[in-house]
This record gives structure tokens, sequence and C-alpha cells, in this order.
């Protein structure tokens, strides 16, 4: 079963070339797979490539939203440093946090926080973990680069998680301060200060934002190579068009390509991507992706996820996607979390299948989505 985790907190840093194929290159490379298995051909400004995509991925979440109660503070102090032109965030300590272990009444917690909307890696800083208790005391000061007038477009979002034996991390609680107002020349701003801890109100937030809007089409082909006798399987033709109104997360620096994969097949071979186009909210990419392999009862199954990103040196920050569907829950039988497509998304895919050998065209606003990880 395939499972997901949220794209915000997912490290984006994978090893995404950049698109510098003249316009003659041509790649072409075949994996052998069984008959049911999808492959998928995806073209753009001349650079065509082929790879196989089939079966599904075991993955875990980063995060456990729901378990565990929200209760306790958390004590921190804010100040920008004008010198060095950075935010020093000083977290000092929390107290009467929720027990993760409830036979031992004990957590081992630590601080995470983010600039939003920036939730990529180069935004994450976190303290170390504290083990065994519900009032840890770290004393650390999270430090980040960025111009003050940057901080008045930005939130600073800091979350207690507790990390178990296995690495996986449950939600504690969570406080946001709005930077648009602050008084950074009040002295009082400056001081520690008691916090009480909230529940999780950051995806709601997120998802409410606007992420701007993906112009696309698509088109099934049941048979494309007509007046063969054995029965073929049909194709999947996705048509990138441009993106709209993209949101900033870096001042006014912007370098933005889509990402496309056809679920349940997560595995690095199946995933295809557009050239970034840079220095534009609303980037033109003219890509079309060809899916084939598709039997009409993979119709009901699959899902496309298209995701935007903005690439910035060694990472790539995730902006907004879509999943295009029927929206089920469930695939090949089973019940998966990245089944969501939204009525607009649903409506898209539907009009596709019922359509065969047409354009199907629509505008769709991107939405916050909970990616599942790439596979090796």
């Amino acid at each position: 079963m395939s499972k997901s985790v949220p794209a915000f907190l997912q490290d984006e840093s994978d090893d995404r070339e950049t698109d510098t194929a003249s316009e003659s290159s041509y790649q072409l490379s075949r994996h052998k797979k069984s008959p049911s298995s999808l492959t998928n051909l995806s073209s753009s400004s001349g650079m065509t490539s082929l790879s196989s995509v089939s079966g599904s991925v075991m993955s875990v979440y980063s995060g456990d939203f729901g378990n565990l109660e929200v209760k306790g503070n958390i004590q921190f102090a804010i100040d920008y440093v004008d010198s060095l032109k950075e935010l020093h965030v000083f977290v000092a300590q929390c107290k009467d946090l929720a027990a993760a272990d409830v036979k031992k009444q004990r957590s081992d917690p630590y601080v995470k926080a983010y600039l939003l909307p920036d939730k990529g890696k180069m935004g994450k800083k976190k303290t170390l973990v504290v083990k065994k208790t519900l009032n840890p005391v770290y004393n650390e000061i999270l430090r980040y680069k960025v111009e003050k007038q940057i901080l008045k477009t930005q939130k600073l979002n800091l979350s207690v998680w507790h990390r178990d034996t296995f690495k996986r991390n449950s939600f504690l609680g969570e406080v946001e301060l709005d930077l648009e107002t602050w008084d950074w020349d009040n002295k009082q701003n400056k001081q520690l200060k008691w916090y009480p801890l909230k529940r999780k109100t950051a995806p709601v937030a997120l998802e409410a934002e606007n992420r701007g809007e993906m112009k696309l089409a698509l088109q099934y082909v049941p048979d494309p190579i007509p007046g063969k006798k054995l029965p073929t399987t049909g194709e999947v033709h996705i048509w990138v068009k441009e993106c709209l109104d993209l949101p900033l997360l870096r001042g006014n620096h912007l370098n933005s390509f889509v990402k496309c994969i056809i679920l349940p097949d997560t595995s690095r071979k199946s995933r295809q991507k557009t050239r970034a186009v840079g220095k534009t909210t609303n980037p033109v990419f003219n890509h079309t992706m060809v899916y084939d392999g598709f039997r009409p009862e993979d119709l009901t199954e699959a899902c496309v996820e298209l995701t935007v990103w903005d690439h910035y040196k060694l990472t790539n920050q995730f902006l907004g996607g879509l999943r295009i569907g029927f929206g089920t829950g469930k695939s090949y039988g089973t019940e998966v979390d990245w089944m969501d497509s939204t009525s607009e998304e649903v409506a898209l895919w539907e009009k596709m299948v019922n359509s065969p050998n047409t354009w199907i065209e629509a505008t769709l606003p991107l939405r916050m989505l909970l990616i599942a990880k790439i596979s090796k």
C-alpha cells in the first residue's frame, strides 16, 4: 500500500536535472516490464524519453497529526540582527507537554521552525531531541539568513514534535507569529515569553491560500495503433500548458517546473517533468507527456499527480499540485490516501474517459497535497 507524507515535511532535494539539452537532443530507454505495466513518453522542446511505470511503493508518514492531545506551553524569543541580516529564534524550553509514552508519562520532544509560506528544506530549522521528559530545556538559537523586508511577508511557525526510536514524529502542538506587523524596535518583543501550544492549523491555512492555477488538457487514446489485429493498450496524453499566479516563496524570485507521476507508481523511473521556467509567476511550459499501457480498468484505479515546484540551488520547494482521477479513495482494492481528487479534478478525468480521442481542457486551482515519497 502506498502511503504519503505532507509535502511541506518532505525534503524535496532530489537529483533534478536541469533541462539544458539542445532542441535536437533525444534520449530513449526502455525497461522490460509485464504487459500490464504502464510506460510513459514525455516530450518538451524536442526532448523525448521513455520509461516504464509499474507497481506501488511503501513509504511511511513523516508526521502523525492526530494521535496525541495538544497541551502545554513553549517559551521563546525572536530578534532581528541587522549587522548579520539574520532572524534569531531563541527556543528556551517547553513545559507540560502531552505524553507520547502514556505508561511512563514522557516524550522525546524537539522543536521545528518554518518561515511560512516556505515549507521547503531551506526554510526548516530544528532543535535537538531532548529525551524522556515533558518539560524539555533547549536554550538553542535557530538562525535564518533573510532580508528584513522579506520578513514582512512571512509568518514564524514553531511546532513541537515527539520523535520515537523508529524516527517517527508525532505532533505535540504549535505556535504561529505573524511577522507583517511585528515591532522589531520594541524591547519587550525581544524578551522570552510563554506561548500556549495550539492544534495543527498550518495545513488548513495553506490549503486556503491561493497557490495559483494550472491550465492543461488531457486525452485518452484507447487504440493508438489502428488496424492492429492484436489487442493494444491505450494511452493517456497530458498537455501541461501553463501555470497562472504562482505564489512567491523567495521574495520576487521564482524558477518553476512541473513534475508528473501516475500513481500508484512513485518510482523515479516513472517520473516526468517539464523544463524550469524562471522569473515569472505565469510560466508557459507547453509540455506533453504520453503514458501508455492503460487498459480500460486501469483508468478507474490510476491517478495523475501533477506537482509544481520552485527550483532553488540544490532544493525544490513545493508550490501546489493536482490529483486527477476518480477520487474513490481506493486503488486496485487497497485504500490509499492519494486517491483524493477534488470535484473539479474528477470532472476533468470523467470527461476524458467518456470522450476518447478528444483533448479535454481545464484550468484547475493548485492545492496542498500529501506527496508520496519517491522510491528508488
